[in-house]
């Protein structure tokens, strides 16, 4: 592999380019890495690389006249040559990314500065632009770096084990598994005994159900792409089901359209979408609050029908999605039964179409999806009170329209995107059918 690097900083790669695997990489011949100075490719006596924007605005632009030269003396060259910038605007750098340009002969790799690059250069020569992250750096060096890092480790020889490349996070798919060293105990914190006892497929399956249990908590999109067998399938199943998520329908206290505190009415559509969303997407139960007993008698009717009665036979799978529905007097009364089953008191995630609070973003509440059992409490009629949302620990960020601020949902409908943006990620089923048919 060659890297050819055109910057305005050749002296930045002195030192990184000489330490480490990368250093004897290069010493070895494994890899190539030529330095072009932008400058050099000027024709001005001050050497000028950059100039100011046209239709004015703040910082530099690299002038399209030496970019262009730099880059046809390499292609002279080496015509296979591929043009990479570095850029915030680029794809995201990845695993797969690095492997792909891994099997290219040679690579251009254009460090940016100031406010870019003339865009007649990026729409006539450049095969493609990277970025290595969500963050914007003084230049491309830095990402140049990072680039010809993670492509060099990739190539034959750089790495002495080649089971070493192939074990590490990302490289399979999946994020790598804890490691331990010695010694055995440290700060009363002890090695997994798995690693002590010599057994080396007890290890390489500990293992592996370690990186499938840190990627599926902390990169879950990773598994979309990964690699999984049918028994990698059966391990994430074990671990989602120790997330343990609970809908609360409220019916009282709500407000209605006046801004009046109301028990609104169950409705026989709240019941069956609630649990048929909470059946697809396994959710541990969905609690149905309201005040008035004759309302709960006539939902326990409902649920005794499809149940138990003749709606059972007739619909099996409606039936096992109405068996997820509880009814309950009031909230107190269900966050006591709710505690009492899952041995520990819920979080408290309250919602509501406005923001009329500080919110909290799903990603980070799925962080908290692994450590207690949460409750989203959904409101009906015009939503749950100011008093009510007090005791929530949480307030969820509310459910916005593509283009205009346009917000008026169902609660089931509500209710069904928010748990779809909660745990769509987590979604296996898909990839399971993928795997049977192959």
């Amino acid at each position: 592999m060659h890297f050819h690097i055109i910057t305005i900083f050749p002296e930045y790669f002195d030192s990184p380019l000489k330490v480490g695997l990368l250093g004897k990489a290069i010493t070895k011949g494994l890899i190539r890495i030529s330095l072009h100075n932008l400058r050099d490719f000027t024709t001005d006596p001050h050497r000028v690389v950059d100039d100011v924007p046209y239709g004015g605005g703040e910082g530099m632009v690299f002038k399209p006249e030496p970019l262009y030269r730099a880059i046809s003396y390499i292609k002279e060259r080496e015509p296979e040559a591929k043009v990479i910038y570095l850029t915030p605007q680029g794809r995201l750098f990845t695993q797969r990314v690095a492997e792909a340009l891994s099997r290219e002969k040679s690579l251009i790799l254009i460090c940016g500065r100031y406010e870019g690059i003339d865009e007649r250069i990026r729409e006539k020569f450049i095969d493609e632009e990277i970025s290595i992250g969500d963050y914007v750096l003084f230049g491309g060096e830095a990402g140049a770096l990072v680039v010809i890092e993670t492509i060099s480790r990739l190539i034959p020889g750089v790495i002495g084990k080649s089971d070493s490349v192939e074990k590490e996070s990302f490289t399979s798919g999946l994020l790598k598994y804890p490691c331990y060293t010695r010694p055995r105990e440290f700060l009363g914190l002890r090695v997994p005994d798995v690693l002590l006892s010599g057994d080396h497929t007890a290890i390489e399956r500990y293992r592996r159900r370690e990186s499938l249990r840190l990627t599926l908590e902390r990169r879950p999109e990773l598994l979309k792409e990964a690699n999984l067998t049918s028994e990698d399938f059966q391990i994430l199943g074990e671990f989602l089901k120790k997330m343990r998520i609970y809908i609360l329908l409220l019916h009282y206290p709500v407000y209605n359209r006046q801004g009046e505190i109301i028990a609104s009415a169950i409705t026989n559509l709240d019941l069956h979408d609630l649990a048929r969303l909470a059946r697809t997407y396994d959710l541990s139960g969905v609690y149905v609050i309201h005040p008035d007993p004759e309302q709960r008698s006539l939902a326990e009717d409902l649920i005794r029908y499809w149940t138990q009665g003749r709606g059972s036979k007739i619909n099996p799978l409606r039936s096992e999605a109405m068996k997820l529905l509880l009814l309950c007097k009031d909230f107190d009364e269900a966050i006591e039964d709710l505690t009492r089953r899952e041995g520990e008191p819920p979080i408290l995630v309250g919602t509501d179409a406005s923001p009329k609070r500080e919110f909290i973003r799903i990603k980070e509440l799925q962080v908290l999806l692994w450590k207690k059992p949460i409750a989203i409490v959904l409101g009906t009629a015009w939503g749950l009170t100011e008093e009510f949302l007090d005791r929530c620990d949480y307030f969820l960020e509310p459910i916005w329209g593509r283009i205009d601020t346009y917000n008026h949902l169902s609660v089931r409908t509500a209710g069904s995107i928010l748990i779809d943006r909660l745990l769509g990620v987590y979604t296996i089923q898909r990839k399971i059918r993928e795997f049977k048919r192959s």
